[in-house]
């Protein structure tokens, strides 16, 4: 797969939502459980990944997003790091720079290292973040607000620092159940005015702060396990999700969003879906 031939756009993203122009991918082609290090891939470690099956479906989804008019850039993929296709989680873009994280789990350290050398061969402005473990998947911005999930991947510490060096926006810190690995696996801003939650996951204290800003749609058990929260909005009311989940993506048809299903059942035992595996660079 070859990086596409137009040129990298500099960072730009101020939400979930706006049109997604560009994005990064890393195609799953040394994909693996080879560390157990959440809870969805606990159920698949014996079975594993189907490296063939996992690039069918990554492909697929890139089709998806051309089609859409979203643009696309590659990473490429290393043996060194089997859950690389999740590239959310080495970074988030929030304005005009990309955060590169530092990974909590040793089985991905380096992919920031890639993502650095990438970053610096586009000449895109970037901020690394040594020291602070903060993963992109618990990372949600919308215009000045920065929701952040204090998870097993990201400290309170770090959020702090990150607040500290962004004076302009209001971080917001929310607590989520340590079983899940990430925010973006239990809520997901959609719209300005709505968003994907599972409230087992949360705080009731945190729901109740967000049901003040958003309408939050519920997720169920079975549907949060398939990573039915973890969809992908690429703006103008359109959502990436996977056609197993038949409730999440009716619930979205009801409120007037395009649903474009596509299969992803492959890459999701390792515990990320859609939006795991795209980390924007430019949106509007």
């Amino acid at each position: 797969m070859s990086t596409h031939a137009k040129p990298v756009p500099a960072a730009d993203c101020r939400s979930e939502y706006d049109t997604l122009r560009h994005v990064l991918l890393c195609p799953p082609r040394f994909m693996e459980i080879r560390d157990v290090i959440n809870d969805v891939q606990k159920q698949y470690k014996d079975e594993n990944i189907d490296v063939t099956k996992a690039l069918r479906q990554h492909d697929n989804f890139v089709e998806a997003l051309a089609e859409e008019g979203v643009e696309t850039t590659f990473l490429e993929a290393s043996e060194e790091y089997p859950e690389q296709v999740f590239t959310r989680d080495i970074g988030f873009t929030i304005g005009d720079t990309v955060f590169i994280s530092e990974m909590a789990a040793d089985v991905r350290q380096g992919e920031e290292q890639v993502l650095q050398q990438w970053l610096e061969e586009q000449g895109i402005r970037f901020k690394h973040m040594p020291g602070h473990r903060i993963e992109g998947g618990d990372v949600l911005v919308d215009r000045d607000t920065v929701y952040i999930g204090i998870s097993s991947r990201t400290s309170e510490k770090a959020i702090e620092e990150f607040q500290r060096q962004m004076p302009g926006f209001r971080v917001v810190p929310l607590q989520l159940n340590e079983k899940y690995l990430h925010l973006d696996c239990v809520f997901n801003i959609l719209s300005p005015t709505e968003a994907l939650i599972f409230p087992e996951a949360l705080e009731q204290a945190s729901i109740d702060m967000l049901s003040e800003r958003y309408t939050l749609i519920s997720v169920e058990s079975d549907e949060q396990f398939k990573l039915g929260t973890n969809v992908l909005s690429i703006g103008d009311r359109r959502i990436v999700s996977q056609p197993q989940n038949t409730k999440v993506n009716q619930q979205l048809r009801d409120r007037g969003f395009r649903v474009i299903e596509t299969d992803f059942s492959e890459i999701i035992k390792s515990g990320g879906a859609f939006r795991c595996c795209t980390m924007p660079i430019a949106r509007g």
